[in-house]
């Protein structure tokens, strides 16, 4: 992904600004933090589904709830450095961390001092993202999901295995458990010249949570796929072959009269929606099932000489997302990732009304998606210019909760 800018280490005077000041220095708690990117002011329209989710003694601005705690930090774009804003953010508050930090020296994102990803011993750029994660982790609810997507770097002709050294790193560190390692395919992977070794076209996305109580919305992750399915699979040459197959076997009379009643029958349940698919084995036709029992398909095969597959699950929710790479000029970023990703993980793991942080926003992608999936949103980044342009885009996204992008 890599949507971000590098995000500094050491102190930088930037922070929030309330709604009604615009003066160059905000205090939170006392404390001077630093100036000014624009809150992005919620909707009226998130209240009834915002309010299913947030709790009764939530406080309510401009129709949306929010925890009491959490009002100066949500629907902003928070121009600073992430170590000191995360440090301000109360823990226990956020719903999903979903973000990109840069890569090991890999880039350069408009920000002249020391930063995250130009340090120059790997470990040292491992140990500063677990110092960040730790206190990501941390402000994460026990129900919340945290997503980490890093590129790996060669060197000396040699793959580093970065993201997977940090991720051991993390989970050794804090605790946190790792569910998943997704893969996210390009099928559009930036051409090399290369002659000793492939193209890179997949890059690691870690799904992280501090309890085994997360919210998981199974159904929900690419469920697009679902509707491309049932349309492909109710053509009308449905179960033709089979039919086929079973005039063409060795069966007896009586068994293929009920082999054509039984796959007649599966090929109406598809039609109907009942099940998703099916399949046929045949005997002299198909290869025996491995291992098997009484009563299961071994055995149908033997007593009926065929057996009906029936599948009633949809589409298998696999650990890839697959979706081309971005470029996009206007955005005057480097590396923008597409918004179809933060959306499937948005839908695995969060519901309308959530809060959803991204520590190195960039140009605003993860707030974006929040924004239209109508969760709260709060991002923080280094580069003020980066600032701008995520809450240009901000300003121009309305909340669709029910608007999907989608990639087949």
């Amino acid at each position: 992904m890599q949507e971000r800018s590098q995000r500094g280490l050491g102190e930088v005077e930037y922070g929030l600004l309330s709604e009604t000041e615009h003066s160059d220095d905000f205090s939170l708690n006392g404390e001077t933090v630093g100036y000014i990117c624009e809150r992005q002011l919620s909707l009226s329209m998130w209240e009834a589904e915002a309010s299913q989710s947030c709790p009764s003694e939530s406080h309510s601005t401009n129709g949306i709830q929010v925890e009491p705690p959490l009002e100066p930090f949500v629907d902003r774009v928070i121009c600073g450095d992430c170590k000191d804003i995360l440090a301000k953010i109360p823990e226990n508050t956020i719903d999903a961390i979903i973000t990109s930090p840069p890569y090991y020296r890999q880039r350069e994102y408009g920000v002249e001092t020391t930063l995250i990803g130009n340090e120059e011993a790997l470990e040292d750029y491992i140990e500063n993202l677990v110092s960040i994660f730790r206190r990501c982790l941390e402000l994460l609810k026990p129900t919340g999901s945290l997503f980490v997507n890093l590129g790996d770097k060669y060197e000396e002709g040699s793959l580093l295995l970065v993201p997977y050294l940090f991720a051991h790193r993390l989970t050794q560190a804090t605790g946190a458990k790792l569910i998943n390692v997704i893969t996210w395919v390009k099928p559009n992977p930036e051409p090399r010249q290369y002659k000793r070794r492939l193209v890179s076209s997949t890059e690691p996305i870690f799904h992280f949570v501090k309890t085994s109580e997360y919210k998981y919305f199974y159904d929900q992750f690419c469920s697009h796929r679902d509707v491309a399915r049932k349309r492909v699979k109710g053509g009308d040459n449905i179960g033709k072959r089979y039919l086929e197959l079973i005039k063409q076997s060795e069966l007896t009379p009586e068994q293929k009269s009920l082999a054509r009643k039984e796959i007649i029958q599966a090929i109406q349940e598809v039609k109907q929606g009942e099940i998703a698919s099916f399949r046929v084995k045949i005997r002299g036709i198909h290869s025996e099932a491995y291992g098997g029992h009484e009563g299961g398909r071994k055995s149908h095969l033997k007593s009926k000489g065929f057996t009906v597959i029936k599948m009633y699950d949809r589409a298998i929710r696999r650990d890839v997302i697959e979706c081309p790479i971005l470029s996009l000029k206007s955005l005057k970023h480097p590396a923008v990732y597409p918004e179809y990703l933060v959306q499937e993980l948005l839908k695995l793991t969060t519901q309308p009304g959530d809060v959803v942080l991204d520590p190195f926003l960039g140009s605003g992608t993860t707030s974006v998606v929040a924004k239209r999936m109508a969760r709260h949103y709060l991002g923080i980044e280094i580069n003020p210019d980066y600032c701008e342009i995520a809450n240009e885009r901000l300003e121009n996204t309305s909340v669709s909760p029910d608007a999907v992008e989608f990639y087949l």
